[in-house]
């Protein structure tokens, strides 16, 4: 599907794992909790305007972002002519896929849930990465995606079986929506590499807008918007600006200079970290399950990156 890409991304040689530099680490602390926020603002806007129409009006304001940034920046608008049919292909899977199944799946299921279920992430790309030769299991990592996955279950079933189980339809599509960020992140580093986490995050964007243009006029209902309430406006710019720039940016650029799989396992923060914003914006209280589940997160990804 694509053109030769350059792989040989700065990274550990033979497979031993070194602390991540502190860019990177910076940078996947930001792009953890934009996307705490972010749980919070999708499951907000939903209940005011159509699923479909915000996630579809979110990828075509995206992509006119990224056009905006990387003309105003030296280099290539568009991506080589030989990898378009890659970031068709990618493209509706980091947009209308991912977006598209996240936001419907949280109108009928819970903010908590969809954190939750992402926290699937790095066991997903790690084992991709291992059955495309690219990565060779080790203990430690194993261990560290166990442990951190013990803390995501501690933090579901501290409250309750019933609540856990939630509204199953909704949490089906979120999980479609994780098995689509999964395939994009094992498959898109080496674009990172190549390209760099900036053109990317803007070129995948860009071909999943590509989707969306023709259905959008039959989809955006422009006149719900306007009738919307200033928090629903609010939420669009955050999963516009905030989310799918400013977190997609981040998260190839850290794809760009480590495995695939030492960046998804900081997708294990994201319960933690919504389980907070949820306390300090909606007044939710903080139980004894996030107090274990999170100890246990915190040491999974700390062992994971060793």
């Amino acid at each position: 599907m694509t053109g030769e890409v350059r792989t040989g991304a700065p990274g550990p040689a033979n497979g031993s794992a070194t602390a991540l530099p502190g860019p990177v680490l910076a940078a996947l602390l930001g792009q953890t909790l934009i996307s705490a926020g972010t749980h919070l603002a999708a499951r907000r806007a939903t209940q005011d305007v159509d699923a479909l129409s915000l996630v579809t009006l979110r990828i075509l304001l995206s992509a006119a972002g990224y056009v905006a940034v990387l003309a105003a920046l030296k280099g290539p608008l568009l991506p080589p002519r030989q990898t378009w049919r890659w970031w068709l292909g990618f493209g509706f899977l980091a947009g209308p896929i991912n977006q598209g199944f996240f936001v419907y799946g949280l109108s009928r299921s819970k903010a908590s849930h969809a954190a939750l279920l992402y926290a699937l992430t790095p066991a997903g790309v790690y084992l991709l990465s291992v059955l495309r030769g690219r990565e060779r299991p080790t203990p430690a990592r194993l261990a560290g995606i166990a442990v951190a996955f013990a803390g995501v279950v501690a933090l579901l079933l501290g409250r309750g079986l019933g609540e856990a189980l939630g509204p199953l339809v909704g949490d089906l599509f979120i999980l479609g929506a994780v098995g689509a960020w999964v395939i994009w992140t094992a498959e898109s580093r080496a674009m990172a590499v190549t390209h760099g986490g900036l053109r990317t995050a803007g070129w995948s964007l860009m071909a999943g807008a590509v989707w969306c243009v023709p259905v959008a006029p039959f989809v955006v209902k422009l006149d719900a918007f306007l009738a919307a309430p200033p928090i629903a406006w609010a939420c669009l710019a955050y999963l516009v600006l905030l989310t799918s720039m400013g977190s997609y940016a981040l998260w190839n650029y850290a794809l760009s200079r480590t495995e695939a799989s030492r960046v998804a396992v900081f997708a294990n923060l994201q319960p933690v970290a919504t389980a907070l914003a949820a306390w300090a914006l909606l007044d939710e209280p903080i139980g004894g399950e996030l107090v274990v589940g999170g100890a246990l997160v915190l040491l999974g990804v700390r062992l994971a990156q060793r």
